[in-house]
């Protein structure tokens, strides 16, 4: 009888004693998932702040680029009052812009294949003056003789140009002066002729997408720009109006420009598209 009465009493001990225990490895494993739960909620929180920082950083630095990609699309090709043929006309170009030092390369192709151009520049700026050289180059115009590294002066096809522009900050006024100092720019009689361009410009800001600029452009001696044949001469009239057709968020860029050249007694209207990354 006396192990009849205890066996009872050992059994609920011992019972009791594994419910206690179950109960702690129990409440143990609850505690284990709360806090991995909290740490993976921190590990998750983390990577997310990782993640944003990665993004907001390849943003910053896609923003921060010192290169750039266009496309213009334009009716035809108009360059200080002269016409580069009636077709319309594609410039592609590639940039890169750091600390005032900007260089460029840039393609001129109209459509009906009349008019090619490779031209490559580069240029400094610092406050409100910049001053470049640039090298325009006319594979469609050396025709069969085309050697772009055909690099002497009497036989190039490059016209090398320099020149100086002063841009207002708190005045919207440009001025510019340029002269052809190597290449192609000769006369029939193979002498070079230092062409020289100045132009002065004002523009008008409605809006921030809306604008207006005009400007008056000028030979000063006896060049390229009036076919050898004559000096100071007004060669370029320009009126170009800019403003962006929008959809949605994506802003479209264009332009109209009425162009008008007394010398030759010329007057153009043309219409540019632009694309930009």
């Amino acid at each position: 009888m006396a192990n009849s009465i205890k066996f009872p009493t050992m059994l609920t001990n011992v019972l009791d004693s594994r419910h206690e225990r179950c109960a702690q490895m129990v409440s143990d494993v609850c505690n284990l998932v709360t806090n991995y739960s909290s740490i993976a909620k921190r590990v998750n929180l983390l990577l997310l702040l990782g993640l944003f920082t990665l993004v907001a950083n390849a943003e910053e630095s896609l923003k921060e680029s010192p290169f750039s990609a266009s496309l213009e699309l334009s009716t035809k090709y108009m360059w200080r009052g002269i016409e580069y043929g009636t077709a319309p006309t594609v410039f592609p170009m590639i940039g890169y812009n750091t600390h005032g030092f900007n260089a460029f390369a840039m393609g001129g192709y109209a459509i009906d294949g009349s008019h090619q151009e490779v031209d490559l520049g580069v240029s400094y700026t610092a406050s409100e003056f910049t001053v470049g050289v640039s090298d325009y180059y006319y594979p469609s115009s050396v025709g069969e003789k085309d050697q772009y590294f055909k690099l002497s002066n009497r036989e190039t096809g490059h016209w090398v140009e320099a020149y100086a522009t002063w841009a207002g900050t708190k005045v919207p006024l440009w001025v510019t002066v340029s002269t052809y100092i190597f290449g192609a720019d000769k006369n029939t009689d193979g002498k070079q002729m230092y062409s020289s361009y100045a132009e002065v410009g004002y523009t008008h800001s409605f809006t921030e997408d809306n604008n207006i600029a005009l400007c008056v452009g000028a030979n000063l001696n006896k060049g390229f720009y009036t076919n050898n044949q004559s000096g100071f001469n007004v060669v370029n009239i320009n009126a170009k109006y800019s403003t962006a057709f929008k959809f949605g968020n994506f802003k479209l860029p264009v332009s109209a420009s009425y162009v008008l050249n007394p010398y030759n007694n010329k007057s153009y209207f043309t219409m540019s598209l632009y694309f930009g990354l």
